[in-house]
């Protein structure tokens, strides 16, 4: 079975001793392709060089509502020219995250209203980052939805309510090992039934998000895309379908909403 991991953060220093083998890890166990999240001007930088050096990888370019703070006129320029450049087949990881708030509620906001007006210029679908903040990132977001290419809920925790707001809003939800958390991902347990599977997107968000009932976890604790097949099964499960019947339809739909096989066609 074929596996896209639709959100990796490779460029993260945990994975600088060992990124080659943990590539190899992840091609042996199906996960051949991967998309390498941008989640600052710099880390967005680092990922589109690395999509560029590998095969199967592709990048994100964006800045997280983290950093909205350090967004201006300058960052939006940086983050066109790195959408730009051939591999990289999305904008963000943007969004609103009231949880933390590192950065201030209103610089978030225009943050987001910025780089939603960039993916529309650039005709990139966006990926999207929401944690406590789901009234006004849908508000947001439905302001600029018909302009928009597409879209995905990265890194989805939420109930049904809240996924029959992004259906409406037309957007592909990715699923993690948050599924596979007792603690923590009842509310994803129950809405994921209602998750069509053309819309339907795998993810790891790796290092973070390691899943926790893993029979051997890693001593490190470090996430990889080598589990992608275990949040996969875990999803498969819970849908009561098969896990080839998930994985052909989530490598289906990764290919359609990043047009990978464009991409392919243009960088050789």
């Amino acid at each position: 079975m074929e596996l896209i991991d639709i959100g990796v953060n490779l460029t993260h220093d945990s994975f600088d001793p060992d990124r080659d083998d943990v590539l190899e890890r992840a091609a042996a166990v199906g996960v051949t392709r991967m998309i390498v999240t941008g989640t600052t001007v710099t880390a967005s930088a680092q990922a589109a060089e690395l999509a560029a050096s590998r095969t199967g990888l592709y990048a994100t370019a964006g800045v997280h509502p983290h950093h909205a703070s350090e967004v201006d006129a300058h960052t939006v320029d940086a983050l066109e020219a790195l959408a730009a450049q051939p591999r990289v087949v999305a904008v963000g990881e943007c969004g609103l995250d009231f949880f933390r708030n590192y950065s201030p509620p209103d610089a978030q906001e225009r943050a987001f209203t910025a780089q939603l007006e960039l993916a529309a210029k650039c005709r990139l679908p966006v990926f999207l980052h929401q944690r406590d903040a789901h009234e006004r990132f849908t508000a947001i977001l439905a302001e600029h939805r018909d302009l928009l290419v597409g879209g995905v809920a990265h890194c989805f925790t939420g109930g049904p309510a809240e996924l029959d707001a992004y259906l409406e809003l037309d957007l592909y939800i990715g699923v993690t090992g948050w599924l596979c958390d007792d603690r923590r991902g009842g509310a994803l347990r129950e809405a994921l039934p209602g998750i069509p599977l053309d819309r339907l997107l795998l993810e790891t968000d790796a290092p973070y998000l390691l899943p926790r009932d893993l029979d051997v976890k890693p001593r490190n604790r470090r996430n990889e895309p080598a589990f992608l097949p275990h949040v996969l099964e875990k999803a498969a499960e819970r849908l009561g379908v098969s896990a080839e019947t998930v994985a052909r339809a989530t490598t289906e739909n990764a290919e359609r909403l990043f047009r990978l096989s464009e991409v392919d066609e243009r960088t050789g």
